[in-house]
């Protein structure tokens, strides 16, 4: 299978998926783009991280939800794909907590839906978004693939470990490439305003306290969306058969470290309301990347410090 040129994004009006179809798009291939416009957020910033795209006569948007079986393989009947990048889904770990079968209904009915109407519609490859929770609470680091993942501790990540296993299963029987990409902590431009890094900087801006669960020392492996994106571009060019990838920043940062830069970027000084930690929350998440690397070449090179500042600059300017 040369180079896909024809692809279908799920979750496109997305943090993760508009910069992805945007520079799908600047490569001179054709997108389209799937999303429900799920009320998780507004859809206004939705529409605003397709501005772009809307543009581009290669980039055609399709409100469906990918539980809809029947709109989902009109899709597919319409229009051949050589590829899909599935990023659509209900995501983080505490909503989980409160409509475990939601997230179950979405994440795994609709991924096994998107499965099938691919392998329906000919589509070659998949790249799947997985998570770095998958890995469950762990005290030792860094994460590799092929580490054990059978106790995940939210239901968001048993939805994506379940996510993973149905790829596999679809591969197996039907030939289908898929990378399962375990992505960590994205952050950057375009961040969900429920993410730490934009929701501290969104409220230090209005002057108002920062929610921190547990002490502050619990670190991530945050990931720059634009490192992330190469990542996802250069597994959805290179056949891999079945494979999971970690997809992370390689460094782990703490909660505490991340206000303190904000505070400098920002220029304001975080006032800090201290809440009990958080069913589902992990204290690390830390990627060992070099499987990726020898995959994929896969090597993030923005800086946390370098990341912030960016994701900072855009913040300005979108408030």
């Amino acid at each position: 299978m040369s180079r896909p040129q024809r692809i279908l994004v799920t979750g496109a009006a997305g943090f993760i998926g508009s910069t992805l179809t945007d520079h799908l798009l600047a490569q001179g291939r054709e997108v389209v783009g799937l999303d429900s416009f799920d009320e998780f957020y507004a859809e206004d910033a939705k529409l605003r991280n397709l501005e772009s795209a809307l543009a581009s006569p290669a980039f055609r948007l399709v409100r469906a939800d990918i539980r809809d079986a029947g709109a989902v393989g009109k899709l597919f009947a319409e229009t051949r794909f050589d590829a899909v990048v599935h990023l659509a889904g209900l995501a983080g770990v505490r909503p989980s907590l409160e409509r475990p079968a939601v997230y179950a209904d979405v994440n795994v009915n609709g991924t096994a839906v998107m499965l099938e109407q691919a392998v329906r519609g000919g589509a070659g490859r998949m790249v799947f978004a997985s998570s770095s929770s998958v890995y469950g609470e762990r005290e030792d680091g860094p994460f590799r693939e092929t580490d054990p993942v059978e106790r995940p501790i939210s239901p968001y990540a048993a939805t994506k470990r379940a996510g993973e296993l149905i790829a596999h299963t679809f591969h197996h029987a039907h030939g289908i490439g898929v990378t399962c990409a375990r992505i960590f902590t994205a952050y950057g431009p375009r961040q969900r305003p429920d993410l730490a890094i934009r929701k501290f900087a969104d409220r230090m801006l209005r002057g108002e306290p920062i929610p921190v669960f547990g002490d502050g020392s619990a670190v991530r492996d945050f990931t720059f969306v634009g490192d992330l994106v190469c990542g996802l571009v250069a597994a959805l060019d290179t056949d891999l058969g079945f494979s999971i990838l970690n997809f992370g920043g390689g460094r782990t940062v703490s909660v505490l470290e991340v206000i303190r830069m904000l505070e400098r970027e920002l220029g304001v000084e975080a006032r800090i309301d201290w809440l009990p930690r958080q069913t589902g929350d992990v204290s690390r998440t830390w990627a060992d990347v070099s499987a990726a690397n020898a995959a994929i070449a896969y090597a993030p090179a923005t800086p946390f410090e370098e990341g912030i500042a960016r994701f900072v600059a855009w913040l300005r300017v979108a408030r």
